[in-house]
C-alpha cells in the first residue's frame, strides 16, 4: 500500500464513453494512484474544471490536478478543442500538469495532430492497463519527485 504523499491528489478523466470511465477509475483507485479521481464527460466540462482549479481566478474548493487523460472524439468539445482552448486561456502554463490523450481508434492524422500540443506527452489505448499506469507513474512522477 502506498502512503498517502505517495499518491497524487487529483486524476481528470475526460471521457465520454462509460465503461472506459469505469474501467480507468476502477484501475486507477485499485493501484492507490490518486487521493481522488474524477471523472468529466467533456471537454467543455474540463475547461469549466480546470478553469476553477488552474486558471488565474482560482476557486480553493478545487483542485488542480496532477494528471489528466483526455479523450479524442467527444460530442460538445472534443480532445483537441480542448487542448487549444485549454492553451488559449493560459491553462497550460501550470507546469506540473501532464496529459495523456486517450484513444481507441487513433488515426495517422490524429496521432500526428497531437504531437503539435506540447502539453500532451503521450497516447495510450483504450482502457488502461496495470502496465499502463506503471510506466506512467515511473516516467513522469518519480522524475517529478525527484526534482522536489
Amino acid at each position: 500500500m502506498k502512503g498517502a504523499s505517495e499518491m497524487l491528489d487529483l486524476v481528470l478523466l475526460v471521457d465520454d464513453d462509460d465503461t472506459t470511465n469505469y474501467l480507468n477509475k476502477r484501475l486507477l483507485n485499485d493501484m492507490q494512484v490518486a487521493k481522488e479521481v474524477m471523472v468529466l464527460k467533456n471537454g467543455k466540462e474540463a475547461i469549466d474544471y480546470l478553469s476553477k482549479a488552474c486558471g488565474e481566478k482560482r476557486v480553493e474548493t478545487y483542485k488542480c490536478p496532477d494528471l489528466i487523460f483526455l479523450d479524442i472524439k467527444m460530442p460538445t468539445m472534443d480532445g483537441f478543442e480542448f487542448l487549444e482552448e485549454y492553451q488559449r486561456q493560459g491553462l497550460d502554463s501550470s507546469d506540473h500538469v501532464i496529459i495523456l490523450m486517450l484513444t481507441s481508434s487513433a488515426s495517422f492524422y490524429d496521432l500526428e495532430r497531437i504531437k503539435s500540443f506540447k502539453k500532451v506527452k503521450k497516447h495510450y489505448s483504450k482502457a488502461l492497463t496495470v502496465y499502463d499506469v506503471k510506466e506512467i507513474l515511473a516516467e513522469f512522477f518519480n522524475q517529478r519527485k525527484n526534482k522536489d
